[in-house]
């Protein structure tokens, strides 16, 4: 996915700060990541789950993109191999 900037919600700042992401980690993970999971009924606008390897860890990343092309980052986390199989790809439940 290709950004034209970057928009940062809260929890996706909050949830950086406690798991030590960088911002860097995130953009990318948002430019040369993978996108796993769409969710095209999200609204304002669809959103996606992307993986990527940054840094030597795996990252998820909640993203959406507006019609300007800007990116707005929902969420990110290191998956949790307990929920995740491992390939970080598939829910194990």
């Amino acid at each position: 996915m290709k950004c034209k900037g970057y928009i940062y919600k809260k929890h996706a700042l909050e949830r950086m700060i406690s798991r030590n992401i960088s911002f860097e980690e995130v953009e990318k993970a948002i430019n040369e990541g993978e996108i796993i999971k769409d969710y095209p009924d999200d609204k304002p606008f669809k959103s996606c789950l992307i993986l990527a390897i940054v840094n030597k860890k795996p990252l998820h990343i909640v993203v959406s993109q507006d019609n300007e092309g800007n990116c707005f980052v929902i969420s990110t986390y290191e998956p949790d191999k307990e929920i995740w199989d491992k390939d970080f790809k598939t829910n194990k439940k």
